[in-house]
């Protein structure tokens, strides 16, 4: 999901968003993992391969993190940092932030 001309909302409006992000197995295809973006609403907001998130941040300058809470908590990170606006267009109408 991670597009070159793809608009993302900001981290800060991000963080008033998404309520929580869960791995999970991928709906149609076996032994691929997911990580699945929740609003506060608990609404499914968007999703991100869990493998294309942790070699993004393996390919950064702290790397992946020995620790799994530590890697938890830098993945939400690197999300927050990328949620597309389209996934939340309705959210921000609602919450007053953007006018439809």
């Amino acid at each position: 999901m991670n597009g070159e001309d793809m608009q993302c909302i900001p981290y800060e409006v991000a963080k008033k968003l998404v309520g929580a992000v869960m791995e999970e197995e991928h709906l149609q295809e076996t032994n691929r993992r997911v990580l699945t973006v929740y609003g506060t609403n608990d609404q499914e907001i968007c999703w991100f391969d869990a493998k294309d998130i942790f070699a993004e941040m393996a390919a950064s300058e702290g790397g992946v993190p020995r620790n799994e809470d530590d890697m938890k908590a830098k993945a939400v990170e690197l999300i927050l940092h990328q949620i597309p606006k389209w996934a939340v267009e309705d959210l921000l109408v609602r919450m007053g932030l953007e006018k439809k």
